[in-house]
């Protein structure tokens, strides 16, 4: 532990690690202080509150689907540093048209026709910018960091990031929406500061040529990573984890309004203990693991974060909500007695959850060749993005036919099971000799 957070004193890893801690950051600002305005001072119904939850998780998981591949390319033949600087420049546009929405939302100047669609715009520019940087994140580690240094970075990069989303997140429940148009430019401008520190890593190897058609291009590069068992194994893995957050975290601001009766503060507390739980999840694994990348402890870890989930369904069904169509402050709801419940076994679920997906992204970046890490990572970013849109539609098409949020939490605990199956295989086929690196394409 103290070796990888030696490299927080390394060029070669601080400001990447700060860029990406400040995009992440940024990104959960502003997704959670839209979300929240519209949820609690917007709509006045479950149903409306949910697909709006649902839509915004959609618009911005979209870019990973479409453009993945096309990002996966110019990681691998492009300088990644390079790259980087490009996309930080773009999201101090991004945020200036968001925080043009924030505003006008705050001010009450045509929500529904301008505001809400110029936020939702600026959130999908925003997913396209993540899924440009996406595979550079992880790609550029082994690049940069010595093979015994990539899981302990790898890590850093995860605690980091869930750390951002738990400041972002906590922070967007906090301040008032026209203070958090200000921060999210002021924050853009600070990462592409940043990124201009991240040392040149150019492309390696011998690889294929763009193929701009991004259609084409994710149907060739899916197929030409999920052949191999062991990297459709993890990706496989990965999606069902990423379609149980999905879930979760559509289902978090209309259910702690309407069944817990609590104020927007809750739902960011709620979001910031998942944060929380990755994190911590991120720093116990890599010490179970020493360094070594290995999905030895996914599968018990997967079924840890189901058992948790389902007391998390036990103690929402029996949760006593305010009377008379009030909601429960922070205080009020800490105080209440099955408050420890709750946020408890939200974090245990957040922790296994942590300790299940950290290794499998590791795994991913370091049993390919280096110059097809990013393509790599773009793959499982398709099949992830595509498996929360899944999710997304799940949760829709289960409001609909009426099933609380409540109830979808065992669904996405039964899935749970799945999963360990999944990285059960995994682990057998690493144990078998089949985790070398292999070329993709």
């Amino acid at each position: 532990m103290q070796a990888s957070v030696r490299l927080l004193t390394k060029r070669r890893f601080l400001p990447l690690f700060v860029t990406q801690l400040l995009g992440a950051f940024n990104d959960n600002l502003f997704k959670n202080a839209m979300v929240l305005f519209v949820v609690y001072s917007v709509y006045n119904d479950a149903r409306a509150e949910t697909w709006f939850s649902a839509i915004a998780t959609g618009v911005f998981i979209l870019p990973f689907f479409l453009l993945s591949a096309l990002s996966g390319q110019l990681a691998d033949q492009r300088d990644k540093a390079r790259i980087i600087r490009f996309v930080k420049a773009a999201e101090i546009v991004i945020m200036s048209v968001g925080a043009v929405g924030l505003a006008m939302a705050w001010m009450g100047v045509a929500i529904h026709v301008v505001a809400i669609p110029l936020m939702l715009l600026a959130l999908f520019a925003m997913g396209i910018h993540s899924t440009f940087f996406g595979p550079i994140k992880y790609a550029i580690l082994p690049q940069h960091l010595r093979e015994e240094e990539v899981l302990g970075g790898t890590g850093l990069v995860e605690a980091g990031t869930y750390i951002a989303i738990l400041a972002g997140t906590i922070l967007a429940g906090l301040i008032a929406v026209e203070v958090a148009a200000g921060v999210v430019i002021g924050t853009a401008i600070i990462g592409y500061l940043a990124g201009r520190q991240v040392p040149t890593a150019p492309p390696l190897g011998q690889c294929d040529p763009l193929d701009y058609h991004f259609i084409r291009a994710s149907i060739t590069l899916v197929r030409g990573t999920m052949h191999v068992p062991r990297l459709y194994l993890a990706i496989v893995s990965i999606s069902f984890f990423w379609t149980i957050g999905a879930v979760l975290f559509i289902q978090f601001p209309p259910l702690v309004k309407n069944v817990l009766t609590a104020d927007k503060a809750v739902a960011s507390l709620f979001l910031a203990i998942f944060s929380i739980g990755i994190a911590i999840g991120s720093v116990a694994i890599n010490r179970l693991l020493q360094g070594s990348v290995s999905a030895k402890y996914a599968p018990a870890s997967v079924i840890g974060m189901g058992l948790f989930l389902l007391g998390f369904h036990f103690v929402c069904a029996n949760w006593q909500g305010a009377a008379n169509g009030q909601l429960l402050s922070l205080s009020d709801f800490l105080g209440h007695p099955h408050a420890l419940g709750i946020t408890g076994t939200l974090l245990g679920v957040a922790t296994f959850g942590g300790m299940f997906v950290v290794p499998l992204y590791a795994f991913l970046t370091t049993t390919v060749e280096k110059c097809e890490a990013a393509r790599t990572i773009a793959a499982n970013n398709i099949v992830n993005s595509g498996a929360m849109v899944v999710g997304s539609l799940i949760a829709i098409g289960l409001t609909i036919l009426g099933m609380t949020p409540v109830n979808q939490l065992i669904l996405v605990a039964a899935m749970c099971p799945i999963s360990a199956w999944l990285a059960s295989r995994l682990h057998k086929a690493c144990n078998d000799g089949e985790c070398g690196p292999t070329i993709t394409s």
